[in-house]
């Protein structure tokens, strides 16, 4: 018999208890940037030097950090179910983790590509530094999808969300679009269980269970919900 498909969209709320900071927190800012000094294409054409920092910064802070017990019951759940996770993380804690069926909506810290050309990508663990090239001669820049920049990867995200018999939210405020608009697309009358802090606006959708706590203890939660402890 054939595992129902699980499908989990996760956000910054998952990661920040492994120590990785969001635009969320209280002070509005990442590290002390604004959102458009450091994630928009004005910024990069405007100090590139200064994206790269930025982003060389946040990959080392990913190498330091470490899978939370979230990322690693998410993985488990792939014993009783076919887990499919939708992310908008750029960190690979999912993938360390264990889990195997990872699409990142907003890009990897750990890839670069041409700033001309999207699919010239390249594996990258260290820094980025100005003068190195793509093999069409262009400036090679974090394979991270900027605000204003078209996400590609939601036309691949919505047959996985419309796949879903069962739907898990962890860490989203569901305001950035359009990977908020991807709850659209589940089936109707789908279970879906929202974890987060402080459980987004929902009230529009059907057959929800909210589970107001952080990731780690909403995942065990949800564990609960589905038999599983």
């Amino acid at each position: 018999m054939s595992k129902q498909v699980l499908v989990v969209l996760t956000g910054a709320g998952i990661s920040a208890e492994s120590g990785l900071r969001t635009f969320r927190d209280s002070d509005g800012l990442w590290e002390g940037y604004k959102v458009e000094e450091v994630a928009t294409p004005y910024a990069w054409h405007r100090d590139p030097g200064m994206v790269l920092d930025f982003y060389n910064m946040r990959r080392r802070n990913v190498k330091e950090a470490e899978p939370n017990a979230a990322h690693k019951m998410l993985a488990e759940l792939e014993e009783h179910y076919d887990v499919r996770i939708i992310t908008q993380n750029i960190d690979d804690l999912h993938e360390r983790a264990g889990s195997t069926n990872v699409l990142h909506l907003h890009g990897e810290i750990f890839k670069m590509r041409s700033e001309r050309n999207e699919n010239l990508v390249y594996p990258i663990f260290d820094d980025i530094k100005h003068g190195d090239l793509a093999e069409d001669g262009a400036q090679l820049r974090p394979h991270i999808v900027w605000f204003s920049e078209p996400v590609y990867m939601i036309e691949e995200a919505i047959p996985v969300m419309q796949s879903a018999d069962v739907f898990v939210l962890i860490g989203t405020s569901l305001v950035v679009y359009p990977a908020a608009g991807l709850v659209d697309y589940i089936r109707p009358g789908t279970k879906k269980y929202i974890i987060d802090k402080v459980i987004p606006p929902v009230n529009r959708y059907d057959n929800v269970v909210p589970i107001e706590m952080p990731a780690t203890g909403g995942v065990v939660k949800l564990k609960e919900y589905l038999g599983l402890v």
